[in-house]
């Protein structure tokens, strides 16, 4: 009798361990989602940057009004992601108060206001002026020189800001919008002709100034309110004066835009959605 009850519990303890093994193992973990903690990611982070002083090219700077990656050798934005809702707009005053922006690692070169000065290009916004006039506090933010390119006064004053009202015109009737706008290449034509940098070298000047807004109607829960019909604008215009004032001309695909700079730039929507939103050129209306 002792022997068989013996062999029982041995039986029953390997049987218990194999068991508690398989039940180990037959369950992956599932990956965790990423979760923005800043609503202007909440469609992702197009490069991944983050916010370390040795990643000089790719550094994530989160500031309530927007969010950027900042290429400290090109003195410039990488992209600027910001969301647009009726939350954010209201009478504030245009601030004006450009500025270099301290928040920028203490031993790297902090572009001021009159690094633009005579250049033939403008400091371009990236997140509007318009786009944040809840509070003196948020338009001010807006006047940071991390915010800014040397854009082409025409691209700026009338391609620009003519896609910019149309932003604000969908916000007016009901919809919010998510923008992500960056650049690309060296090389644009300002007033004073040709250039690829300005300010001794240290601020590049872009080639190619792209946009991509996703619109939705004012509501909750947005990442998985995007379907394969959400409306999503994607524009790429060259860096010029003499560019086209209709930015409707400029239509391209998400896709395009991420071959040219190696973003992805809706990691956050469900991929077989992206595949369709990405690959389709907008026909929508333009005002």
């Amino acid at each position: 009798m002792f022997l068989f009850m013996r062999r029982y519990f041995a039986s029953l303890f390997i049987f218990v361990v194999l068991f508690s093994g398989c039940k180990d193992t037959a369950v992956a973990p599932k990956r965790s989602r990423f979760v923005a903690t800043n609503v202007h990611l909440t469609l992702g982070n197009p490069s991944s940057a983050v916010a370390d002083p040795l990643n000089y090219n790719n550094y994530l700077i989160e500031k309530p009004q927007y969010v950027l990656s900042y290429s400290r050798d090109n003195g410039i934005p990488n992209w600027v992601s910001w969301h647009v809702s009726k939350d954010w707009l209201g009478t504030a005053p245009r601030q004006d108060n450009f500025r270099a922006d301290e928040t920028l690692p203490a031993d790297w070169y902090r572009v001021s206001p009159g690094a633009y000065t005579n250049s033939g290009f403008d400091r371009g916004h990236n997140c509007p002026s318009a786009d944040r006039t809840k509070s003196e506090e948020d338009n001010s933010a807006t006047f940071l020189m991390t915010n800014m390119i040397p854009q082409a006064p025409d691209n700026n004053r009338n391609t620009w800001a003519n896609l910019e009202e149309y932003t604000r015109t969908l916000v007016e009737s009901g919809q919010e919008v998510y923008v992500i706008m960056g650049n690309y290449g060296s090389g644009g034509t300002g007033a004073n002709g040709s250039a690829r940098t300005i300010d001794g070298g240290r601020i590049k000047v872009p080639k190619q100034i792209w946009k991509v807004l996703i619109i939705l109607p004012a509501g909750e829960d947005d990442v998985n309110r995007i379907t394969t019909n959400t409306r999503v604008i994607a524009v790429d215009t060259p860096n010029i004066n003499g560019v086209h004032a209709d930015w409707s001309n400029y239509r391209t695909t998400v896709d395009a835009i991420e071959k040219a700079t190696g973003y992805d730039l809706l990691s956050e929507v469900p991929e077989d959605i992206q595949r369709v939103i990405e690959a389709r050129v907008d026909n929508g209306p333009t005002q």
